[in-house]
């Protein structure tokens, strides 16, 4: 027994001496991590009726570490926010004592929690909409192709949506503000703002989307204005220490493009700085239309989110189809403070202590992403029994 114990201590001293960027300790604001190894907000389809369900308490805590931050999937602030089948929300009461347990099971196992908040705009059907309304964005101008009907086995073609009139964007503005206080009820340590991938904030924020002639529309900075007050709202609701927003100036993601990114994405960096929130979560160049990475030659990749992460005076968090090698080369050259994973997550719960032992990872398995199923490809995933043998991984 004293030889197992001299071992075991021997060999945690040697995972100390060895410790990989990715798994050094780093302070977010007042939230003490043990690692930069931050889970991404995925969607998975799995909240039925856009209830948060029991089989997510598993799903999250399997990939709960102590000082970890996860970021939760895509979360609805209103009934109008809806755009794919079983997707949650945290509108209504119910919806917010649903989220409770799960909020717990992160904490009991000493994880940090945050609510992604979302409204899809016009990504979205009349099926999805309260009374069967058009669902609305910074144009009337719809998305190519065809999205998943709430039945979660038809498609049609994207409703056409209606341009928000001036005095309509207040009230949405209101509901993100009450959905992050519903967060903050339900026990969550903070919010992060989705303002990426196509979704409504973005529909505004790019030219490619928003013709409006308006104080809305135009300029950067009118572009802008809505995404800005409802981080202002936000912030003002919850304290701004609790507050983070994602970006994707270089996505083309559900039509959504801009015809100059970087001034975009570095524009909003230095906006963020007036309110004072927490961090910037920007998506890498290298993912445009979809989430895989985009070949070494594409010309996207010669731009850089560093000026992004200079201009922003917060905490910045990089995504984007990060590995173990490419990740810990961000912390180390001060690329990124955190770096956030999400198809690696969903294939090795255990994901900060595979890269702490530099142990093999599950392959992820695309088919089961959006499916209904409770288990299948959502906690069926096992953890990895990781022997102390496997110390001698470490590199």
């Amino acid at each position: 027994m004293e030889g197992e114990k001299h071992n075991t201590e021997e060999s945690q001293s040697n995972l100390q001496e060895h410790k990989i960027p990715l798994m050094t300790p780093y302070q977010l604001g007042s939230f003490s991590l043990s690692h930069r190894v931050v889970l991404a907000p995925l969607t998975r389809q799995r909240s039925y009726n856009y209830v948060p369900q029991p089989h997510a308490i598993l799903y999250y805590s399997q990939r709960t570490s102590p000082g970890g931050l996860l970021i939760t999937e895509a979360t609805g602030v209103s009934d109008s926010a809806q755009g794919y089948p079983d997707t949650p929300g945290i509108w209504t009461e119910e919806q917010v004592e649903a989220w409770k347990p799960i909020v717990n099971a992160v904490h009991e196992k000493g994880g940090i929690f945050f609510c992604q908040i979302w409204h899809t705009g016009r990504v979205s059907h009349v099926d999805y909409q309260p009374n069967g309304q058009s669902p609305f964005s910074s144009t009337d101008r719809k998305i190519s192709g065809q999205i998943q009907l709430p039945n979660g086995k038809d498609y049609a073609d994207f409703s056409t949506p209606r341009a928000l009139k001036i005095e309509e964007i207040p009230p949405i503005v209101n509901d993100f503000r009450l959905a992050a206080r519903n967060a903050i009820k339900a026990g969550f340590d903070g919010v992060e703002i989705h303002g990426a991938h196509g979704y409504i904030l973005d529909q505004f924020m790019k030219d490619g989307v928003n013709n409006r002639t308006d104080q809305y529309g135009g300029s950067l900075e009118n572009r802008c204005r809505f995404p800005l007050e409802v981080v202002e709202a936000v912030a003002d609701e919850i304290g701004p220490e609790r507050l983070g927003i994602r970006l994707s100036p270089f996505t083309q993601f559900l039509d959504s493009s801009d015809s100059d990114p970087e001034a975009l994405g570095l524009y909003m960096a230095e906006a963020l700085n007036k309110y004072n929130i927490l961090y910037a979560h920007y998506v890498e160049p290298r993912l445009v239309t979809s989430f895989e990475s985009l070949a070494t030659n594409n010309s996207l990749l010669l731009h850089s989110l560093l000026p992004m992460k200079k201009a922003f005076k917060g905490n910045f968090l990089v995504a984007g189809g990060y590995h173990r090698e490419d990740g810990n080369a961000a912390i180390a050259n001060g690329k990124a403070n955190l770096v956030v994973y999400g198809r690696l997550f969903l294939a090795n719960p255990d994901l900060p202590r595979r890269f702490e032992l530099n142990a093999p990872l599950n392959k992820y398995n695309r088919d089961t992403f959006y499916t209904p199923d409770p288990v299948v490809g959502y906690t069926s995933t096992s953890i990895a029994s990781l022997l102390q043998n496997s110390l001698l991984l470490i590199c």
